[in-house]
């Protein structure tokens, strides 16, 4: 027997409130979807079936938390706090990264599309599935092998999503894509769109980016590229790890979502810049809370519990 009566009561007691205020929370500010319903199944099953499993959803619980602010996020649009920015992003592009061709200036990414070809399609869509699962990949990894280096890869995760999310609400700002399809008139009411990541899903007959951006929190958040920001933390643990070989692929998959973001029309440079910004950032701050006693303490006691 895992668990005595009295802790199972009391945690199952415990685990079933706090679904139901989860569950009730989704319905009431962003519609409750299937994919609540089993997110809070899965980390309940996961919790309760084993030591083992136990552990693993509470060092994942990290990742959780940060899908519940990127999900929650559909419930409060960000061109509801601040002025969304189209033709003034659009305008810094071209002036610090604009290319001159034929007595015009275009942006680096349109530029890009005048070598529109079906293999690059290819490889810049594989590029850009890695988003999620190479940190979720390496996060299992460490998780695996070192529960220090996994908690402090988690965390430095976690808070560079909060900043790059508190900047979508002071800059909300338009991807390249939408300013070719409507111009500089702001539209609340657009749909997201996967851009020219369409010509991988029609290549292969299946509808993979057009799902993944259908369910888009939010079109005005290209400022900062968070797609450019997961490798980076991920090439700087693998650094920090010394994986060797590894850290070439993770240095060829960080290049290659970089070049994917603004040759599919999903981000500028600038929008890349401020990404790895971010990354940085992140990685820099959680570095220095982890010299705080306080913050110090927390973190070892948290690595307790998942070790």
């Amino acid at each position: 027997m895992l668990f005595s009566h009295e802790f199972m009561n009391r945690e199952i007691v415990a685990a079933i409130v706090i679904s139901l205020i989860y569950l009730f929370a989704c319905y009431a500010w962003i519609g409750l979807r299937a994919e609540h319903i089993g997110m809070t199944v899965l980390c309940n099953v996961l919790y309760f079936a084993s030591i083992g499993t136990r552990k693993f959803i509470l060092g994942f619980f990290v990742f959780v938390v940060f899908w519940i602010i990127f999900d929650s996020m559909k419930g409060f649009p960000n061109y509801d706090f601040n002025e969304v920015h189209i033709k003034s992003l659009y305008d810094a592009e071209l002036r610090f990264f604009g290319i001159s061709l034929n007595d015009e200036t275009i942006a680096p990414g349109k530029y890009l599309q005048l070598y529109q070809n079906t293999g690059l399609d290819i490889l810049c869509g594989i590029f850009y599935l890695c988003w999620i699962p190479l940190p979720l990949a390496f996060a299992v990894y460490l998780f695996y092998t070192n529960r220090n280096q996994f908690l402090q890869f988690s965390l430095t995760f976690l808070l560079v999503n909060i900043i790059g999310f508190i900047l979508y609400y002071i800059y909300p700002a338009a991807p390249p894509w939408y300013v070719e399809a409507y111009g500089f008139e702001f539209s609340p009411a657009t749909q997201g769109s996967a851009a020219a990541l369409l010509r991988f899903d029609h290549f292969f007959n299946l509808p993979i980016f057009e799902s993944i951006y259908s369910k888009s929190s939010n079109v005005f958040a290209a400022m900062p590229s968070l797609h450019a920001a997961y490798p980076l933390i991920v090439l700087y643990y693998g650094l920090k790890n010394r994986m060797g070989l590894i850290n070439v692929i993770f240095t060829l998959v960080t290049a290659g979502i970089w070049l994917s973001a603004v040759y599919t029309s999903h981000h500028y440079v600038l929008d890349v810049l401020v990404g790895l910004i971010c990354a940085g950032t992140g990685i820099f701050l959680f570095n220095y809370f982890l010299t705080l006693s306080w913050t110090r303490e927390w973190f070892y006691k948290y690595l307790k519990v998942i070790a």
